[in-house]
């Protein structure tokens, strides 16, 4: 947490590099603002300095209603809909499309499917089905080059329902099956 006098000068300058470092407490009023809002400046006497929103919550301030402190930088509700696409990624990352649907992974992130796509394409450039696939075959890519299991443990470990499937993927992605991928690589 930076010091009194360091947060106390950018809030009174509105200074916006500090924006999300630091929540200014107002002690009379019990709200908590950025740096940067545009509300009259308090007295430095009734402010007290926060490392977050909610250490600010925790005491018992209330969000300011003009400047929105839950949308500083650095917040999830800054990022917007990045957010959700970054929380889908994590999902997939850990096997969330390997067993599942895309409806119950847009379910488990409290959106709808069409709309998770709609994020997916913006962002990222691709269904969320896609992103798995690529996800997927990177896991088998790495497992294949790094160890000495064997195929269909891999086509399982990396996420694939089934070995045809795993054959299928590499087939078509790299014109080879991935036991040829290994060999190349040894």
């Amino acid at each position: 947490m930076l010091d009194f006098e360091t947060c106390d000068a950018a809030r009174l300058r509105r200074d916006p590099a500090y924006d999300g470092l630091f929540f200014t407490a107002v002690k009379t009023t019990g709200i908590y603002c950025r740096p940067v809002c545009p509300v009259k400046q308090p007295l430095s006497a009734n402010v007290c300095y926060y490392p977050s929103a909610a250490a600010a919550e925790r005491d018992g301030f209330r969000p300011c209603l003009r400047c929105r402190p839950e949308t500083a930088p650095f917040c999830p509700a800054w990022n917007g809909t990045r957010t959700t696409v970054d929380r889908a990624l994590r999902l997939i990352g850990e096997g969330a499309l390997d067993d599942a649907s895309v409806e119950a992974l847009a379910t488990r992130l409290g959106v709808g499917p069409r709309h998770l796509s709609r994020l997916f394409e913006r962002h990222l450039g691709a269904s969320p089905t896609q992103t798995a696939r690529t996800m997927r075959v990177q896991r088998a890519k790495r497992l294949l080059d790094d160890g000495d299991l064997p195929i269909t443990e891999i086509a399982y470990r990396a996420g694939f329902g089934s070995v045809r499937r795993f054959n299928a993927v590499f087939r078509e992605l790299y014109g080879r099956p991935p036991s040829a991928l290994r060999r190349r690589h040894r």
